[in-house]
C-alpha cells in the first residue's frame, strides 16, 4: 500500500577516481571518474523506508546536476506519494515541463539527468512500499496502470496508448513461464570490463582469458582513436576469445559519417556484431546512412546511451538507423520514459540491449530489461545487457551475475 508524504529530499555528489586505472576510458572520454548525483527521498509514513535514486556522470559536472536536483525539489516535497504514483504521467510532465527549468532542456541535458535521479528515487520508494523489487512491481502491474505512468506526448505518430496496451496484452501470454525462466537462468549479459581503451595489451589478454574461464561468451572492445591500434587490439582480442565468441565494438561518438563507414570496413575482418555510437548521438540520418552502408559487411549499428529522450529514439526507429537499441536508466526520464522506448522497440521489433556500467547503472537497468523480456519483448534473440565489473562493492545489494547472466533481484528487507 502506497503511503506517506515526501518530507525530505537530499542529494549528494559522489565520485570515484576510476581514471587513475584507465577504467571506463574510451576514444572520447579518456579520463572518466565514475560519479553520481545520489538522491534520497524520505516520507512521514513512519516505516523507515527511503527512496534512493541516481544519475550517472563522469566527474566534473556532477555538482551541476546536484544544483538541478535541488531546483526540482519543490515539485516533490510535501507531496503525497499516493498522489504522485496515482497520476504518474501528470507528475512526470510536471517535472519535465516546469515553465522556467524546461528552457535549459527541455527533456535533455542536465535538467533531464536530474529528473531521472529524482524519479528513480520515487520508483525505488514505491517498489519498497509494495514489498517488491522494481522489476516485479512492473511485471505485476495492470497494463492500464503501467501505461498511466508514460507520457505519450510527441510519440503518438509512432505509438499510441492503445497500441501500447495491445502490446502489453499480448505479453500476458506465457508471462508466468518467462518469469520462471528469468528466476532460474537470468538475463544474458556481455562484458565491457576487458577492453577499455586505456588498458595495455597484457591487461586486455589477461582479462579476456579470465572472462572466458568465468563463462563469458560476449565481449565489447573500445575503438575509434587510432585505426592501426584498433586493428592490433581487435586482432589480439579476437585471437584470445576465438572465432565463435561474440564481439562488439564501441566508438563512443568519435567519427564523422564517412569516416565511420571507412573505419568499420577495415575492422570488418574481426566479425563484430555491432558498432556502437559510431557518430554524434543526435545525428539520426547519419546513423541511418552508416547502418545502410554496413549491411553488406554484416555489421549492425547500436546506439542510445546518450540519446536525450524518447523522441530521438522514435526518429532512430523511424529512420531504420539502428539494429540494436540501447536504453540508459539515467539518461532518459527514469522508468517512465524508458517504458515508452521499450514499447516502441517492440513495435519495430528492434532488440533492446541496455547500456550499463558506471555507478549503479547495472543495478538499475537490470530491472528494466528483465521486465522487458517478461512483459514486452518475450524474446532473447540478439538480446543482451551490458555488464561492467566496477564499483559494485559500494552497493548494499549489488548485481548478481551467474554464468554470464543477470539474476533477478529478490525482495530485500
Amino acid at each position: 500500500m502506497v503511503r506517506g508524504r515526501i518530507s525530505g529530499l537530499s542529494v549528494r555528489d559522489v565520485r570515484f577516481p576510476t581514471s587513475l586505472g584507465g577504467h571506463g576510458s574510451d576514444a572520447m572520454h579518456t579520463d572518466p571518474d565514475y560519479s553520481a548525483a545520489y538522491v534520497v527521498l524520505e516520507t512521514d509514513a513512519g516505516d523507515g523506508l527511503k527512496g534512493y535514486g541516481i544519475t550517472f556522470t563522469l566527474g566534473k559536472g556532477t555538482e551541476v546536476v546536484v544544483c538541478a536536483v535541488n531546483a526540482l525539489a519543490h515539485h516533490v516535497l510535501h507531496k503525497d506519494l499516493k498522489d504522485i504514483v496515482g497520476d504518474f504521467r501528470a507528475f512526470y510532465r510536471q517535472l519535465t515541463s516546469d515553465g522556467q527549468l524546461r528552457w535549459i532542456g527541455p527533456e535533455k541535458g542536465v535538467v533531464h539527468l536530474a529528473t531521472a535521479a529524482v524519479l528513480n528515487a520515487v520508483w525505488d520508494l514505491w517498489a519498497k512500499q509494495e514489498g517488491k523489487p522494481l522489476w516485479k512491481l512492473l511485471v505485476d502491474m495492470d497494463p492500464r496502470t503501467l501505461l498511466s505512468c508514460i507520457d505519450f506526448r510527441y510519440i503518438t505518430d509512432v505509438l499510441t496508448e492503445e497500441e501500447a496496451f495491445e502490446i502489453l496484452q499480448k505479453g500476458q501470454v506465457g508471462k508466468k513461464e518467462r518469469e520462471e525462466q528469468m528466476l532460474v537462468q537470468g538475463y544474458p549479459a556481455y562484458t565491457t570490463s576487458c577492453a577499455w581503451l586505456g588498458y595495455s595489451d597484457d591487461t586486455l589478454k589477461q582479462l579476456c582469458t579470465e572472462a572466458l574461464k568465468d563463462g563469458w561468451t560476449r565481449f565489447k572492445v573500445k575503438v575509434g582513436a587510432d585505426l592501426q591500434d584498433d586493428i592490433r587490439r581487435c586482432r589480439l582480442i579476437r585471437n584470445t576469445i576465438g572465432p565463435e565468441k561474440t564481439l562488439m565494438m564501441d566508438a563512443n561518438q568519435r567519427w564523422d559519417v564517412p569516416e565511420a563507414v571507412e573505419w568499420m570496413s577495415k575492422l570488418a575482418e574481426f566479425k563484430p556484431l555491432w558498432i556502437e555510437e559510431p557518430t554524434s548521438p543526435d545525428d539520426i540520418l547519419g546513423h541511418a546512412a552508416i547502418s545502410k552502408a554496413l549491411v553488406p559487411l554484416g555489421i549492425g549499428v547500436a546506439t542510445g546511451e546518450q540519446c536525450h529522450n524518447r523522441v530521438i529514439f522514435k526518429q532512430l526507429l523511424q529512420a531504420k538507423a539502428l539494429q540494436f537499441l540501447q536504453i540508459d536508466s539515467c539518461r532518459l526520464g527514469s522508468v517512465n520514459e524508458n517504458l515508452s522506448v521499450l514499447l516502441m522497440a517492440k513495435k519495430f521489433e528492434i532488440p533492446v540491449c541496455p547500456h550499463a556500467g558506471g555507478v549503479g547503472l547495472c543495478e538499475l537497468v537490470q530491472h528494466l530489461i528483465i521486465f522487458d523480456f517478461i512483459s514486452v519483448s518475450a524474446s532473447l534473440t540478439n538480446r543482451m545487457c551490458e555488464y561492467v565489473d566496477h564499483l559494485h562493492e559500494h552497493f548494499k545489494y549489488p548485481v548478481v551475475i551467474e554464468k554470464a547472466s543477470y539474476m533477478p533481484p529478490k525482495l530485500t528487507p
